[in-house]
């Protein structure tokens, strides 16, 4: 991620974000014959309003309020739609997701997790993934899916000064 587009500096502009998400969103399932159905979209909207991840059960009301079916497999199903097609990530640790900023590109994650203000940034990590497969390949390990998540304090949360990234 570009250091002058992150979430919580003062000139980044969340609803373009949020809308070229989306853009992008709706051409790769046009492209790759996806369905991208108005619950799907919802969900997508949704993760992206945020650049903190966001749990399945924090999806539910906002279903509710739209008129969908709110039980958690609707969600669910929602979700893991979006993670076979790239557009989110599931963060492990804290059970939740967050948009992806390149879903055009089929890569593994890399995320930098701040503790206490949960915001989470996806970085661009080939050379952390090549240190990792290159690990696993001399110790005649197979990679079955990887994720990295490295949990901190971001500088906006160090330094007092966190802004809410909506």
């Amino acid at each position: 991620m570009n250091p002058s587009s992150l979430p919580f500096e003062p000139e980044h502009n969340h609803d373009q974000c949020i809308s070229e998400a989306l853009q992008q969103a709706r051409r790769l399932c046009r492209e790759r014959r996806q369905r991208l159905t108005p619950i799907r979209e919802l969900v997508l909207r949704m993760i992206w309003q945020s650049h903190r991840p966001l749990g399945a059960y924090e999806l539910l009301p906002a279903l509710a309020d739209a008129g969908f079916n709110s039980a958690p497999p609707t969600v669910y199903r929602a979700l893991e739609f979006l993670q076979n097609q790239g557009l989110v990530h599931r963060i492990a640790s804290l059970n939740a997701f967050i948009g992806c900023p390149h879903p055009e590109q089929s890569h593994q994650g890399c995320f930098l997790i701040c503790r206490d203000c949960h915001c989470t940034l996806e970085l661009e990590s080939e050379p952390v993934q090549v240190a990792i497969r290159n690990s696993a390949e001399a110790l005649g390990f197979t990679i079955e899916q990887e994720t990295v998540e490295v949990v901190g304090r971001c500088a906006n949360c160090q330094a007092g000064t966190q802004r809410d990234p909506q």
